[in-house]
């Protein structure tokens, strides 16, 4: 190799690159808090973030709308961010307003019912092992105390309300904290939404100064793709969730089963989570029916496989469609490193973020296969 001035430069940046990168393995304790320190100080701005891009969703949409309508250009953007921002505090007011009063019912009647269910499934159970006595004397054996566990929990409960007084000044500086965060997070919020196509025009500018022409582009191309996956994707999978919560509203309401709004609400939000969602709701949903009315629990089992496969074959495909473009193996991966990395949460960016880095490299290897078959054919 000539030690021209080019090549030096490559060699003293490989040393820097390994030297910067040997201190921080070194130095992980202090790169973690460090980094924690940061991203307390950027994570406003992050939420922020997030709350402008999903509120840009509904406010596009009526931004359409209005110009439809002919509105006044100035008029436009305040109005479709008050209607946006409206909108989405009317569906958080609705969801606590059922959701409060009917998880305090259900809790009632499931303290109630307690007493009387243990009983009554211990003589099904004799019922069905009467022909071998040691099950049934096993059986009588078994005794639960759902008013002893219920005076237990008070008594736990009491007793722990005393630890969280003394912790009280705490707590509260943790909901300032959060409320100062919040409103931090909303007015960035608020400022990306009014300035966002002037925001847009300077992200452009400072990578085009910075940037050759074919980076630039590929960046916003990156971003612009991006922006419409995570758009359809949400979009999709919130439609996709209200269309299921309402049709176990309808139906349960029909058959005369238990806690059809509560259960409806629970599995339209569970159903957000992708692929295993919905299975959750279930799963919570088919336990409170089974304190009421064991037959009423299996009936509801058997409504949700068939509202299931109805929402999977026709309703899915239509609603989300291919927003998405992901094959099923790698929705199936993107779920499982998203759960274990960021949870729920992660299930829900993971998805979409899959997405593109798919579609990026299967636009890469489209380019290099059709460069190579061009070199052939030369």
């Amino acid at each position: 190799m000539n030690l021209n001035k080019e090549n030096v430069k490559k060699i003293l940046g490989i040393i820097t690159f390994t030297l910067v990168l040997l201190a921080l393995l070194l130095n992980l304790g202090a790169v973690k808090t460090q980094l924690m320190f940061v991203w307390g100080i950027v994570f406003p701005f992050a939420l922020g973030g997030a709350i402008a891009f999903i509120l840009n969703i509904p406010m596009t949409a009526i931004e359409k709308q209005a110009k439809r309508m002919k509105i006044k250009e100035k008029l436009i953007r305040p109005i479709s961010m008050v209607l946006s921002i409206l909108f989405v505090f009317a569906i958080v007011t609705v969801v606590l307003v059922v959701v409060i009063p009917q998880l305090g019912k259900t809790v009632d009647s499931i303290s109630k019912g307690m007493s009387s269910f243990f009983p009554k499934a211990q003589a099904w159970l004799e019922g069905i092992f009467a022909d071998n006595q040691e099950i049934v004397r096993y059986i009588e054996s078994l005794e639960f105390d759902w008013n002893g566990f219920l005076g237990q929990f008070k008594d736990f409960a009491l007793s722990g309300a005393s630890n969280v007084i003394s912790y009280t000044m705490s707590a509260t500086m943790i909901v300032i904290n959060g409320v100062v965060t919040f409103f931090i997070a909303f007015t960035f919020s608020l400022y990306l939404l009014s300035q966002k196509e002037n925001l847009g025009r300077q992200c452009r500018k400072v990578m085009s100064a910075f940037l050759s022409k074919k980076a630039s582009d590929k960046i916003c191309y990156v971003c612009s793709l991006s922006h419409n996956t995570f758009s359809k994707f949400i979009t999709g999978q919130c439609l996709e969730a209200l269309i299921l919560g309402s049709m176990f509203v309808v139906t349960m309401t029909i058959l005369r089963l238990p806690y059809a709004l509560l259960v409806g609400v629970l599995i339209a939000f569970t159903a957000l989570v992708p692929m295993v969602g919905a299975f959750i709701g279930c799963g919570v949903a088919a336990f409170l029916i089974l304190m009421v009315n064991p037959m009423q629990a299996l009936i509801f089992m058997v409504l949700f496989q068939v509202l299931q496969q109805i929402e999977g074959n026709l309703i899915y495909p239509h609603v989300v469609g291919n927003s998405v473009g992901l094959p099923s193996i790698w929705v199936l991966f993107a779920v499982t490193v998203g759960g274990k990395l960021m949870g729920i949460a992660g299930m829900l960016i993971f998805i979409p973020l899959m997405s593109v880095l798919y579609t990026l490299f299967r636009e890469w290897v489209n380019q290099r296969e059709a460069a190579a078959k061009t070199q052939e054919e030369q």
